[in-house]
C-alpha cells in the first residue's frame, strides 16, 4: 500500500486512513479550515475526487452486518 499523501504527496508516517489512502495530518488540519472560496479548496476537493470516490461502493445495502 502506498504510504504518501494523496495531496501532497510526500510520505508519510500518521493521518488518516480512508479507503486505502492516506491524508497527511498537514493536508487534513488544511481541508477542515480552508475557505470553500479558494482555489486550494477546489485544488483539495479534486484530489479526493480522483483518489478516494471511486472507491466507495455504490447500492450497497443499508443494512450492514453487525460486527461486534
Amino acid at each position: 500500500m502506498n504510504k504518501e499523501c494523496i495531496i501532497c504527496r510526500k510520505p508519510l508516517d500518521n493521518g488518516i486512513l480512508i479507503y486505502g489512502r492516506r491524508i497527511c495530518e498537514n493536508c487534513e488540519r488544511r481541508l477542515l479550515t480552508i475557505e470553500t472560496s479558494t482555489d486550494f479548496y477546489e485544488f483539495y476537493k479534486n484530489c479526493i475526487k480522483k483518489n478516494i470516490v471511486q472507491l466507495i461502493p455504490r447500492g450497497v445495502s443499508d443494512k450492514c452486518q453487525d460486527y461486534r
